[in-house]
């Protein structure tokens, strides 16, 4: 199992991400949907005028492009097929209890398992990042865990993560971010409920490869 978790953006280390991935060239699916509460013209907006994930990706080697889980919910078998052409799928921030229901919907989190023992990357940053851990608990008290979007059914949160490691992770702790002080509050919660967790700062990574999980520590 290979996965690659930073707190922010690609993190400090993206040349281990793009060898993980098997070098210059590497397909990636990057999932979009914990920004799913926010206008779709508002996204698109963005993505010209300030930021383009798949622009982003591509400064770093990779042949990126985006996924949009929605069209796969109920249609797990289609979904199956696309990752497969990929050898990185890419998880964006947001909101963390969108993207983990857009994941139970789809069916993502009924195949990730499969399909990370068949050599894929699993990677994202925040929210991404978060559903990767055993619980979103302690994610709940710095996210809106009912937040919203059109297509979704589900009315109750999910609060079980991908179980991908045996802990919660908390993004943007004692960093330059809007989120901190509330990392900050999830920590404290975690702590305070015996919740094990791993706490990011920005630049950051969780790097698994085999069994082992292992955090790369901030370069600046």
């Amino acid at each position: 199992m290979k996965l690659y978790l930073s707190s922010y953006l690609i993190g400090d280390y993206p040349d281990r991400l793009l060898s993980m991935a098997g070098g210059h060239g590497a397909r990636m699916a990057i999932i979009t949907n914990a920004l799913d509460n926010i206008p779709l013209e508002a996204q698109l907006d963005y993505a010209r005028n300030k930021f383009d994930p798949v622009a982003y990706f591509a400064g770093y080697g990779f042949d990126a492009s985006l996924l949009d889980l929605r069209y796969y919910f109920g249609r797990t078998a289609p979904l199956r097929e696309v990752l497969l052409r990929n050898q990185v799928v890419w998880a964006l921030g947001g909101n963390t209890f969108l993207l983990r229901r857009a994941m139970r919907q789809s069916g993502f989190d009924q195949i990730i398992g499969d399909l990370l023992a068949q050599g894929l990357v699993y990677g994202g940053w925040s929210a991404g990042a978060c559903v990767a851990g055993d619980s979103l608990r302690a994610v709940g008290v710095m996210d809106e865990p009912d937040a919203t979007a059109p297509s979704y059914h589900l009315n109750d949160p999910v609060w079980d993560g991908l179980g991908l490691v045996p802990f919660t992770i908390i993004p943007h702790f004692q960093s330059r971010h809007r989120e901190a002080p509330a990392a900050e509050k999830a920590v404290q919660w975690a702590a305070d409920h015996g919740i094990e967790f791993r706490s990011l700062r920005d630049g950051e990574v969780i790097v698994r490869t085999a069994r082992k999980a292992t955090v790369l520590p901030r370069l600046s």
